[in-house]
This record gives C-alpha cells, structure tokens and sequence, in this order.
C-alpha cells in the first residue's frame, strides 16, 4: 500500500473514532428515545458545548476527508507518489488528529490553523499529481 493510501486508511480509522468520541455523549444526552427515533422533531434537550463541538469537528473531518480521499486516489493510482506527497498525506493526517482536541478544547486561533495545515496539505498534494 502506498503511503497516500496508509495515511487515507488512517484517517478514515480516525474519523470512526471520531464519530464514536461524539456518538457516546450525545446519546447518553439527548437520550435513546430520540437517538433511537427517526427524529422528525428537533431533540427536547441540546447537546453540551463540548458534545456539540465533537460534532462539528467530525462532521468537518467528514468534509475535508472528501478531498484528501481524491488526493490519495489521484496520487496512488497515477504512480506519482513521492516524498513530498507522503509527508503532505502524513501532515494531513497529524492535523487532523490535532483538529479533534483543539476543537473540543476551544484552542483559538490554533483550531484554524491547524485546519489550514490540513488543507493546504491536501491542495499541494493535487497539485503536485497535476505536475
């Protein structure tokens, strides 16, 4: 397997636990009757701010995942693999990891720009498969 496709493989692991870290609190809070529903209403209770923030970070891993999976494709499945492609798929893959704590956390504004790091990683990957 090529490292592109190991560090998607990862980040795929990632975004299982990550939807596991949030799925547990929110459904010990908004309880199993309306976890377990088809939810046609919104839920009697909110999430916690912290809860809700486990939330968005996983849905936007959801979001960045798409790209980074492209990326990953495009490189392995061209053969155009390189170093330089390998370290931008492993930075992806420690920003998104550090994306989970520094959004349940609050960590302004390192939340964003580890965001950033992931996406220009991503980006530069692309590019580079074009060249």
């Amino acid at each position: 397997m090529t490292p592109e496709l190991t560090a998607l493989t990862l980040a795929a692991l990632l975004q299982v636990l990550q939807f596991v870290l949030f799925a547990v609190p929110a459904n010990r809070e908004l309880g199993p009757g309306y976890t377990m529903s088809p939810r046609d209403r919104p839920p009697s209770r909110s999430l916690s701010d912290k809860t809700a923030r486990l939330q968005r970070a996983m849905n936007n891993h959801f979001e960045g995942l798409i790209l980074f999976g492209i990326a990953c494709t495009v490189i392995s499945f061209s053969d155009q693999g390189t170093l330089f492609t390998a370290l931008c798929a492993a930075a992806y893959l420690i920003a998104r990891i550090l994306y989970v704590p520094a959004y349940y956390f609050g960590w302004t504004p390192w939340r964003s720009v580890i965001w950033i790091a992931g996406f220009v990683a991503t980006a530069l990957m692309l590019l580079a498969a074009l060249m």
